[in-house]
């Protein structure tokens, strides 16, 4: 299985995130997911978030209840959840997350 086959992709359908802006990506540490690809809107609302790599039915989880969310809401909820190395992919969103905001700064 190749690396586009394992990306999972949920949320709205690929081609309406050209109409709504740019993704951010964010290179996860510790986990068993590589990538995590999110968009947030004018509202401060995530969209579009996908994981590549990791655990398929937990992941598909964390992206359906982040939808829509506010993201600080989701990285507050999120941050500090353990599963091994000391995070876990949902701590890694949470990280991701700081990091979008301090590229918008």
């Amino acid at each position: 299985m190749g690396r586009k086959s394992r990306r999972f992709i949920f949320g709205y359908l690929r081609k309406s995130l050209r109409l709504r802006g740019k993704l951010f990506k964010y290179k996860t540490y510790g986990t068993c997911s590589q990538l995590i690809e999110f968009e947030v809107d004018e509202n401060n609302k995530m969209h579009s978030l996908s994981f590549t790599g990791g655990c398929r039915g937990n992941l598909q989880g964390v992206a359906r209840l982040c939808e829509g969310r506010d993201i600080d809401e989701v990285a507050n909820l999120l941050k500090g959840t353990l599963c091994r190395n000391g995070t876990s992919c949902p701590d890694q969103l949470s990280k991701a997350i700081e990091a979008y905001k301090a590229s918008k700064k």
